[in-house]
Parts: structure tokens; sequence; C-alpha cells
């Protein structure tokens, strides 16, 4: 689930971003009463690098997503997997999206995605609708040319029902789709983290307002968010099976899963191993830590989630790409501030690091699931994929995820990949 809102997340810290950004950023001080929609910046004050770039990006390999049964695909019709980044609220954090953090994002990180998270209520697009829109216009452009596909994410969060804002979330998409109907890398996340509120009530919403976008961007994949905070109803005891009774009545669509891998384990794991089964699936926000986007990081079982993403094709963005003094944030706190450095590790916390790397090898995890920066190339990958009912013993060794597992003892119903570093499965590297 997302962080909580600004009175638990550091009221303080969120209104100096706030204030920053207003200060810098001339489309956050445009006055809320601008009349009528604007027309889409024409470019961005990216480098002469990245423009050049943007070509051999992931957009110009893939061109404009589908989904073709329960998968994302390219205009080729093969299967793809996004991984990148989101963005904090732009109302705390937009001071950290600059000319040099996206080109780190796209060219130093190699990321394939960038999601644009826009509050709703918090301090956001509901108090400066002009100008809060001007600002995604500006970052879906710079998505755009750095070869990145942009998710715009309507972050509702509270309220937990998205039909509070159905007549906000009306003109926002109308305007946002009908300027960027042209581009092949827009997707529209229409309600982040929907909660106490039933399925019926998020699907009767979505079901409103992915018609809003079809009239000005017939083509655009529409991702929607689903109960429990996007857990596929798996947070508030319920599961995917709800929707598979009652899914969406629109083509192109994929619904959310989001998780926080020291909170969410086994249980949401195999809910979503279940689900992605049956419906399409994209994960539009996770994080390494607790559910508050703070707190220790569980590497293990993040990898283990990345794991069964990269078996199943999930595509993926992890929360988030600023430089909150929470754990979640990947740059240390002044980061932004400074303008970097944007590239390499130096101004990385650890879970910055950890997800650099992942991100980088579009899911191929180092060896060590606790130690980004110790790679290994394992010679003899060749093993029999690991079986749940298989006994194994020491030395046995298994395919997994994408990676070749060693057993330290005896073993039955362990999955490799989630026993953690001093657990029975020993990860012997990529394969």
């Amino acid at each position: 689930m997302a962080p909580p809102p600004p009175s638990a997340r550091g009221r303080v810290l969120a209104a100096a971003a706030l204030v920053g950004a207003l200060l810098t950023t001339p489309s956050l001080a445009a006055p809320a009463a601008a009349q009528g929609p604007t027309e889409a910046p024409s470019g961005s004050a990216g480098t002469g690098e990245a423009a050049r770039e943007a070509a051999a990006g992931p957009v110009g390999e893939h061109g404009r997503l589908r989904v073709c049964g329960l998968k994302l695909c390219d205009e080729s019709g093969d299967t793809v997997q996004l991984t990148g980044m989101s963005s904090h609220g732009l109302q705390w954090y937009g001071d950290c999206l600059t000319d040099g953090s996206l080109d780190a994002l796209a060219h130093d990180w190699n990321a394939d995605v960038l999601r644009v998270s826009m509050y709703v209520q918090e301090g956001g697009y509901e108090t400066d609708p002009r100008g809060f829109t001007d600002r995604v216009h500006e970052l879906i452009e710079e998505g755009t040319e750095r070869g990145m596909y942009v998710i715009v994410d309507w972050h509702m969060l509270t309220p937990g029902d998205p039909n509070h804002n159905t007549d906000l979330a009306r003109t926002f998409f109308t305007e946002v789709a009908a300027a960027h109907a042209d581009k092949d890398n827009v997707l529209y996340e229409i309600a982040n983290e929907p909660n106490h509120v039933s399925w019926g009530a998020i699907k009767g919403y979505a079901e409103e307002i992915i018609p809003v976008v079809r009239a000005e961007d017939p083509d655009a994949v529409v991702l929607v968010g689903t109960r429990g905070w996007s857990s596929l109803g798996l947070s508030d005891g319920s599961d995917h099976t709800e929707i598979t009774a009652d899914p969406v009545d629109a083509d192109n669509i994929m619904y959310v899963f989001h998780f926080y891998a020291a909170t969410h384990g086994d249980s949401h794991r195999e809910g979503l191993r279940a689900a992605a089964r049956e419906l399409p699936l994209f994960v539009t926000e996770f994080g390494t830590q607790e559910a508050s986007g703070d707190g220790p990081n569980d590497f293990a079982s993040a990898q283990a989630y990345l794991d069964l993403m990269a078996e199943e094709q999930i595509s993926w963005v992890n929360w988030n790409f600023s430089d909150d003094f929470r754990s979640g944030a990947v740059f240390e706190p002044g980061t932004c501030a400074a303008d970097g450095p944007w590239t390499g590790t130096d101004a990385l916390k650890p879970a910055g690091e950890w997800i650099r790397d992942r991100v980088r090898e579009s899911g191929d995890a180092p060896t060590d699931p606790t130690d980004p920066t110790d790679p290994t190339d394992p010679e003899g990958c060749e093993a029999p994929a690991w079986s749940s009912g298989q006994v194994y013993t020491g030395g046995d060794r298994v395919g997994h995820g994408g990676r070749l597992y060693e057993a330290q003892w005896w073993t039955r119903g362990e999955e490799p990949g989630t026993t953690g570093e001093w657990g029975v499965w020993r990860d012997v590297g990529a394969c």
C-alpha cells in the first residue's frame, strides 16, 4: 500500500519540499483559476544527449503496448516486462525530478518506465488543478524525450473511495489523454489505492473513467486499482476471485497490485501468483520495507517477489524516486536540493542501491539478495526446476525464477529465494 498521508509522513519536511517546488517550478505556481485546458508543452528542457538516446530507448524498441491475454505485449506481439521507478508526490518532492535525475533514471539506471504520482488530496491536484496538470504534461514530455514509458498515476489515497473524485478525474483524464494521444508511451493508472470500499464501487468508477480516456486515446493501456490498497483484496480478507467473478467491462486493461516486502509475506505473494494465472497484472508500486514506506528492508522477501514477477512477466515499478528521509526513498536526504549526484551509488540509500541494480539488470538478481554489490556468473546452470513436493538434500541444485539455487540441508516445500541469507537455499547465481 502507499505510504500514509502527510500527517503520518512528516508534515514539516513535506511542507518544506512543497515550498521549494512552488518557488522553483513555474507550473506549480500557476493559478488554479486558469481557465480551460492548455496544450501540452511541445518539448522539455532535457539534455541533447537524452534526446539523441531516446530513439534507442524502451519505447523505440517496443512501440505502443497492449494487453494480449494475461500479459503486456509490444507492438510486435512479444511479451514485455517493464521495470522502473515511481516518483513521490509531486507536491512534496517535485524538485527530485530534474533533467539530471531523469537522465540518470533513463540512462544510468536503464529504467523502462517512470510513474508520475500526482496525489489528488493531501495538498495535491484538488488544491491547484491547473498547476498540477501542467506539471504532469511536462513530465510526460520529459519521459518521452528519454524514450521511457510514463504511467500517469491518479494517486487517490484518502478518502479511499475513488468515486469521491470522479468529476475531478473526468476533467483531468480528458485533458491529459487528449494532449498525449499521439504518443505510444503513456499508460493511465486511474485509481492508485482504493481502500475501505467494495470491489463493486471500484468497478463502477473504472467503467465511468475508462471511456473518458478511450474517447481521446482509444489504444491506451489503462491500469485499474484493486480493493484493499490495490492488494487484489488480500489486505481486506478477500482475493482476486472477486474480480474474476465480476471483471471490469473493458478491453486492454490490467489490474493493479501493490506490496511492501517487509509487511506482505508469503500469503500475499501466493495470492499474486494465483491471480497471475487468471488476470492481467501490473505492479505499479512496491517497496522493500514496511507498508509505511519506512523501516528495515527485507531484501529476501522482495527478491522472492521479483523472481515471481520475472516468471510471470509482470511489469513493476518501485516506490520511490526521491530523497524523503524514509528508507523507501532511494536517495539520501538533501540530494534533491543539492541537485545530485544522480548517477552511480554515492547518494543512494541501501534500498536505492538494491533497486538500481535490479532495474539495471531488468529483473535478474545478484547472487546475495542482501548485498547488491556481489553478482556472480556461475558455470553449469543446467538444473531441474524446483518442485514444491520434491525432497532435496544438501548439495542438490535447482533452477527457479531464472536463478540457480543449492540446498544446504534437507528441505521440502521451501521456495528458493524466500529463505533468506541463512536459510536452506543458497543462491548460486543467474542462469
